[in-house]
């Protein structure tokens, strides 16, 4: 006892002097082990102290200008009701912030290997953009240089077309003659030296190259060293480099600004100083952004791209056994060319890497003998409902060809999480594209991004906000992003733990109807499939 006594007083010792350390007021029941930081609903005592990170934000303007423009802040829950708080890279400038835990690796300090090269790195810019202009110079000057040896060569086709004319048509003395001879020959010569002058190498667009390339292996060559110093222990006590982690993962390179997220941060700090985490939890502050799903206040899970490496490395991650679901596959039809079924919340449409059971493989169980590749369409392992299933070759293409012709109709029904301020009935336009840090997240980009297009219609019972939504394009997280982005509806499907928040046990979005021209028939059917969720 008199030792458990002596470490606690040790313990509240150390976290008063230290000022990361901080307390939550709420008497909860800790948890003994650490939750897994890429998929957790947030424990109490998290929902506490990011109140205290959102009260300390409010109460200081130098930190409060710039979190409003949108940023993630974390915290972690350590034994004895304590905390510690974190952001994600800079904050007003700033990695060093007292109240908040350190960076893993400080490379802002201005005289540092890193601020040394990225200074040379920024004066080989300020060369490379002085050379663009002398290069957009010489660009003008060899349209001009063009411009002018067409007209040159236009001249001496209209010559050429004069001498033939008077040898044609004139008896021509032999002075007369060569004189003409000498005409043709000067023209000749002069639109030589004039493609001559235009053909010299630009000495400014060399440069500019040499430079380019210098500039990318130095940045490149910046960035590995970077990862270098970026040290992470685990809760071992074992260091690797970010660098090594992603290589021995799966021998790739990190992305940009993998360790400045919160949690390797938080963690980081915990295993440096003998701290035990317990629960860990992200959330955003301020503006959306335009691309990403992010709302102030909201929790979200560590982004799979940068971080779940190094979150596999750090802590055991907690994994939750997978029920067996493949008795919920529920065949609503079928005949000799195709069979729709009803596909249950958790499943997989195809194969993965998990090897859990999906549709693909009950389904070709079921009709060995088919050359057909069965899955026509595909839904979220998370989205339950109708999916239409190709029993042979023929069916497959006629059923692809109808959905690459959009002349497939469906329907699903969601619950939001919130109530919309947008009209009851309308059309959303998003365009999107994969983020490639985070996968299998979808972000908006409305320059590179391809077109997505869902009407929708919602409707109000008590106090469940519900939602029909029919999309006219069929891209990826096409209606859980339309649903939750600001520029959409503005509030996630309830049970969205990409785009939304995990308070509930599933995804509510179900496909709920699907209209197709059977392939032999070319009858219009239809099938419907009421979602099975309590409501």
């Amino acid at each position: 006892m008199g030792s458990r006594l002596c470490e606690l007083i040790f313990f509240c010792t150390f976290a008063g002097m230290n000022s990361r350390i901080h307390s939550i007021n709420i008497n909860v029941t800790l948890p003994e082990t650490m939750n897994n930081p890429c998929d957790y609903v947030p424990h109490q005592a998290c929902i506490d102290a990011a109140e205290r990170v959102k009260n300390y934000i409010m109460t200081h303007p130098e930190l409060r200008e710039d979190a409003d423009r949108g940023k993630m802040f974390g915290v972690l829950i350590l034994p004895n009701h304590q905390f510690i708080a974190a952001y994600s890279g800079l904050l007003a400038g700033r990695n060093d912030w007292e109240w908040f835990v350190p960076p893993v690796f400080d490379a802002q300090q201005p005289d540092g290997h890193f601020k040394q090269e990225e200074r040379e790195i920024s004066i080989l810019n300020r060369h490379i953009e002085e050379l663009e202009k002398t290069v957009a110079e010489e660009q003008k000057e060899q349209e001009k240089q063009e411009y002018e040896i067409e007209e040159y060569r236009k001249r001496v086709k209209a010559a050429k077309i004069v001498r033939d004319q008077l040898r044609l048509h004139h008896n021509l003395s032999p002075e007369e003659e060569a004189e003409l001879i000498r005409e043709s020959q000067f023209m000749k010569a002069e639109l030589h030296r004039m493609k001559q002058r235009m053909s010299t190498s630009s000495p400014a667009s060399t440069e500019r190259e040499r430079l380019k390339e210098e500039r990318r292996q130095r940045s490149e060559a910046l960035q590995q060293w970077l990862f270098s110093q970026y040290k992470l222990l685990n809760y071992r006590g074992e260091e690797k480099t970010v660098l090594d982690i992603f290589k021995e993962r799966d021998n790739t390179l990190p992305p940009a600004a993998t360790g400045d997220c919160c949690a390797p941060k938080l963690l980081q700090y915990a295993h440096s100083h003998g701290l035990r985490p317990l629960q860990i939890a992200e959330f955003w502050w301020g503006e959306s952004p335009k691309g990403e799903i992010r709302h102030h206040g909201q929790f979200y899970p560590a982004c799979r791209g940068r971080c779940l490496p190094l979150m596999e490395w750090m802590v055991p991650l907690s994994t939750t056994e997978q029920p067996s679901i493949e008795d919920h596959l529920k065949i609503l039809y079928e005949d000799e060319q195709i069979a729709v079924v009803s596909k249950p919340a958790g499943m997989l449409s195809v194969p993965g890497k998990t090897g859990a059971v999906s549709v693909y493989d009950i389904m070709r169980k079921k009709y060995p003998y088919t050359d057909s590749p069965l899955i026509v369409h595909r839904l979220d392992m998370a989205t339950s409902g109708l999916l239409v299933i190709a029993k042979t070759m023929y069916a497959y293409h006629n059923l692809q060809k109808q959905f690459a012709e959009h002349k497939v109709e469906k329907v699903y029904k969601a619950i939001l999480e919130g109530k919309t301020e947008r009209e009851l009935t309308g059309t959303i336009s998003i365009p999107l594209r994969p983020d490639p840090y985070d996968r299998p997240r979808q972000v908006v980009d409305y320059e590179h991004g391809k077109e997505a297009i869902t009407e929708y219609m919602i409707s109000y019972r008590e106090s469940i906000v519900y939602c029909q939504l029919k999309p006219l394009t069929g891209r990826t997280h096409q209606l859980r992003v339309h649903c939750a982005h600001t520029d959409g509806l503005g509030t996630p499907i309830l049970g969205d733990t990409l785009y939304g928040s995990k308070r509930a046990d599933r995804l509510y979005l179900h496909a709920e109807k699907i209209t197709f021209t059977h392939p032999t028939t070319g009858e219009r059917i239809s099938f419907n499939d009421s979602p099975h969720w309590k409501e």
